[in-house]
């Protein structure tokens, strides 16, 4: 995948998102602390905020292009989304959440089965549960299934692991491996773990205070610690 971000900007209030770069990955992180214009970013990009300026492109997909006044509406950028509160339908089964997002791609391509994708996260003796009997990780995986069955283009994460304590955490990372390597659809994945862009992300979209300090591999942002911490110099 390459990302295209030029002169993107939005202002909110005394906030101010401020973006130039291009990136290149199959995965790729935006990386920093809380208020930092991570999931602000996402949402550009998934066409749930509308900038000020700017253009957005996903390899030769225009996403949005506003000195030739182009938005391309949510609905036809072909992304899947996984907030941070996973948006689950907790009156539906397991089985008919799956079912909502393959409704989803119906219109506009066969995409991934559903018996396939319940084969790669273990969600298969789920599929008849209700959502407030499953725990924090398997509704985690319920999750990514629904956004993978939408037949997305682009994957869109946001702080997916964020509510998982470090233990469970380790637990799920495996799964968004196997999502990358099985599916292959490029992601973007919005984090403030250091573990979690280390193990999942070509590059990383380093932020602070809205603006981009850096784009580089984890490995020239991070000291190779226990602990992951950036690399002096770079906060």
């Amino acid at each position: 995948m390459k990302l295209t971000l030029k002169n993107l900007r939005l202002h909110l209030g005394a906030f101010h998102l401020e973006v130039d770069l291009e990136a290149t990955g199959q995965v790729i992180g935006i990386f920093g602390n809380s208020g930092a214009g991570k999931t602000t970013l996402l949402e550009i990009v998934a066409g749930l905020r509308h900038p000020t300026s700017g253009t957005i492109a996903v390899d030769d997909r225009i996403l949005i292009d506003l000195s030739a006044r182009h938005f391309l509406p949510p609905e036809r950028r072909g992304v899947g989304y996984v907030p941070q509160d996973l948006a689950l339908f907790p009156h539906l089964s397991v089985r008919q959440n799956l079912a909502y997002g393959h409704k989803a791609a119906a219109a506009h391509s066969a995409g991934p089965e559903l018996t396939h994708v319940a084969e790669v996260l273990e969600i298969g003796p789920l599929l008849d549960r209700a959502i407030p009997q499953l725990s924090g990780g398997q509704k985690q995986r319920v999750a990514f299934a629904r956004a993978l069955l939408a037949s997305p283009q682009l994957l869109l994460m946001d702080e997916p692991l964020a509510s998982l304590d470090e233990e469970l955490k380790f637990k799920i990372i495996p799964y968004l491996k196997r999502i990358r390597d099985e599916f292959k659809i490029p992601m973007l994945y919005v984090s403030h773990s250091p573990v979690e862009v280390t193990e999942l992300c070509d590059h990383v979209i380093l932020m602070r205070d809205g603006k981009c300090l850096r784009l580089a591999r984890p490995s020239e942002i991070f000291e190779p610690t226990t602990s992951m911490t950036l690399k002096p110099g770079l906060w």
